[in-house]
């Protein structure tokens, strides 16, 4: 049997199906295969950034998010590794209404998307079905196969949209080069519930050190802790007792909530990757999120950017109809907006892992000063945040910015929030 749809989505994460409901609300029927079995239910941090919680505010959702489920954090402190307050970053400088980050339990945004999905009538969500190749005409895809179960499913369609992650097969189906970079740590993450409810995020950095502490819905708060990819077994061979004494020594006053750490069940492990391709585009077909550009959680934009690629296509796509074009000069508009920002993000990201993530204590010495530097200097600050946030198209900081950063030279506007600016 062969089903013929207008947009053909492999991936039901957060890209895919923020896609898929951003074109239902235009009314364009659209496929959604995802080789899941059902909705998303592991532990994962949680945080929507400025530009995600700007995202689902136009699908309608933003507002409709559980309120026992989020969590609004305006002040996240960075520190030293024993405590030592380095620098205070507060979202309430960003202009409103997205002036805040929104930390939510694991999965409540993508649940409220899928949600929404399932009520749209010009969109099918097929849960259990994988893709398996491409159908074409020439030089041009016009459709998937896929399975489901025994069954083999053929859809014809206008675009295929590869939202299937870091290992996209749709990506290795068009014969795309990916340079997937694995990197050599990844986080355990922990879920916990506070002796006394948290109000502010903390963030500590140390030699060859990362603890993430947020506070999220209710009491609870998440933790996210830098170690060696594959060590996560060894890790857990050293037993609960072991781990809390690890966070003690970097944030001792936090050692009652890390008592709070009780069952393995409570930890899960991410894995962190960055993927860059040559080309987005094809002939008929588009790749969106990690599929076209995977990044370090340093840049606290992965899913975000996904989220922005997805609302950006979803502009295009309606146009392509129209015309009857879905070439890959057409479908390259989407790709010029967004590479800058993205490219941008993945180059801060790595900065991010050279000196957050170091054992050289000369890098290290540099990190922390740049950090006092923030503190002090509004300006840079600001800037930073703006990018966090996902405002910003262009990087944070000219050559000039980061001798300012580093303190060798001073800033006459370090006062000046405006010059701050957002690129």
């Amino acid at each position: 049997m062969v089903e013929e749809t207008d947009i053909a989505i492999v991936g039901a994460g957060g890209g895919g199906a923020v896609l898929a409901l951003a074109l239902a609300q235009k009314g364009i029927r659209t496929i959604v295969l995802e080789q899941a079995s059902g909705p998303p239910h592991g532990l994962r941090g949680e945080i929507l950034q400025p530009n995600g919680q700007q995202v689902l505010d136009r699908l309608g959702l933003l507002n409709k998010l559980p309120p026992e489920s989020t969590r609004i954090v305006r002040t996240f402190h960075f520190c030293r590794a024993g405590g030592e307050r380095l620098c205070t970053v507060d979202y309430g400088d960003l202009p409103p209404p997205y002036n805040r980050a929104v930390v939510t339990l694991p999965n409540v945004a993508h649940h409220a998307i899928l949600d929404a999905l399932q009520t749209e009538p010009s969109v099918s969500l097929r849960y259990g079905t994988s893709f398996t190749g491409l159908l074409r005409d020439g030089a041009q895809v016009i459709g998937l196969t896929a399975t489901r179960g025994h069954d083999t499913v053929t859809v014809k369609s206008k675009v295929v949209v590869g939202a299937d992650g870091a290992f996209s097969k749709v990506r290795e189906a068009l014969a795309i080069p990916a340079d997937l970079h694995l990197y050599p740590q990844g986080y355990l993450i922990a879920i916990l519930d506070a002796p006394v409810p948290l109000a502010e995020a903390k963030y500590f950095v140390g030699k060859k050190t990362i603890l993430g502490i947020f506070p999220a819905a209710g009491s609870k708060v998440y933790l996210f802790y830098m170690i060696d990819a594959g060590s996560y077994d060894r890790v857990k061979e050293c037993g609960l007792s072991a781990l809390r004494q690890a966070w003690t020594a970097i944030d001792p006053e936090s050692r009652p909530l890390f008592e709070a750490l009780h069952d393995w069940s409570q930890t899960a492990f991410m894995p962190t990757g960055r993927v860059r391709t040559p080309t987005w585009v094809t002939d008929g077909a588009v790749l969106i999120g990690d599929a076209a550009h995977a990044m370090n959680p340093h840049a606290s934009q992965g899913r975000m950017q996904a989220m922005v690629d997805a609302m950006m296509l979803a502009e295009l796509l309606p146009e392509c109809l129209a015309d009857g074009d879905y070439s890959a000069a057409k479908l390259k508009r989407y790709e010029s907006a967004r590479r800058p920002q993205v490219t941008m993000l993945q180059q801060l990201a790595d900065e991010q892992v050279l000196f957050w993530n170091t054992g050289n204590p000369l890098l290290a010495y540099l990190r922390d000063r740049v950090f006092r530097t923030l503190d002090r200097n509004a300006r840079l600050r600001y800037r930073v945040l703006s990018t966090t946030a996902g405002l910003r198209g262009t990087p944070p900081f000219t050559l000039l910015d980061r001798m300012m950063a580093a303190g060798f030279l001073p800033d006459p506007a370090a006062q000046d929030v405006a010059a701050g600016g957002v690129g």
